[in-house]
């Protein structure tokens, strides 16, 4: 079944010019706000998406967001560029998550709710870290999109479901159904794109992290965000516990987590 996926994510088109173009911008130290917010108003999807999630509680902006240099001005370039990332990944996969037991609105806000718990989490712990783990937790459950395809197409709906909704270790599910994790779809998924490696490998070894070497902080912390912030149970009293354990075993500060899951 893995070689299914595999072929799946090898004939994936290319993402859109506009997320090639926001890249450029966002990588070029002469460019500024009102350059990458041009490249943004060519595609309303990204303008309307954008500003949805500018105005989504989980930012709390005092105002109503209603510009994309508005917006832009308020998340920074960086966060910018990852929310964008995001949204053309999105609308390039056909995303049907029915055997995870949620919609598509669910599976987006998990991803919201991991990528804001790792802002508020991390600035307090290494701030140089945070626009990195912001876009690995956005992105890293992208490959249950296609986990859930290879459910669907195998008629296992129900059973999948069933175990997925008690798990307390959704990757043992998912490797018993499809001999493969979400954590190794998704590398290859943005292997195949030519993502930087760092961002790839940061998301690979998130279910081993011990593995990881140089980027076990980064891994580590992707693993406690979706032990956290399940698609079975988001920061349930359960899922916080699980959490707290990684913290405490690998020596981290639970007050400085748990103050920023207060803080959503």
């Amino acid at each position: 079944m893995i070689n299914d996926i595999v072929d799946k994510i090898r004939s994936l088109p290319p993402l859109p010019k506009s997320f090639a173009e926001v890249n450029s911008i966002c990588s070029d130290p002469n460019s500024g706000v009102g350059d990458l917010a041009k490249v943004i108003e060519t595609d309303p999807m990204l303008v309307a998406n954008l500003l949805k999630i500018a105005n989504s509680p989980l930012y709390s902006f005092q105002r109503e967001i209603k510009s994309v240099l508005q917006a832009i001005s308020l998340f920074g370039m960086s966060t910018t560029r990852s929310l964008i990332t995001s949204i053309s990944v999105k609308k390039l996969l056909s995303v049907d998550i029915e055997p995870y037991g949620i919609t598509p609105e669910e599976f987006v806000h998990i991803s919201a709710l991991q990528s804001m718990l790792v802002m508020k989490w991390y600035k307090k712990v290494d701030a140089k870290k945070v626009d990195d783990l912001f876009l690995a937790a956005l992105l890293q459950d992208t490959g249950k999109i296609f986990i859930a395809n290879e459910v669907v197409k195998n008629d296992e709906i129900y059973q999948f479901k069933s175990e997925i909704q008690t798990a307390v270790d959704i990757a043992a599910v998912e490797k018993m159904y499809v001999e493969a994790t979400t954590a190794q779809v998704t590398s290859k998924i943005f292997e195949h794109w030519g993502f930087d490696d760092k961002i790839v490998n940061m998301i690979k070894f998130s279910d081993n992290y011990e593995e990881a070497e140089d980027l076990r902080d980064y891994a580590l912390a992707l693993k406690i965000l979706k032990t956290a912030v399940p698609v079975n149970a988001p920061l349930s009293e359960r899922s916080l516990a699980i959490a707290v354990n990684i913290l405490e075993k690998e020596n981290m500060d639970v007050k400085l987590f748990l103050d920023a899951v207060e803080g959503l």
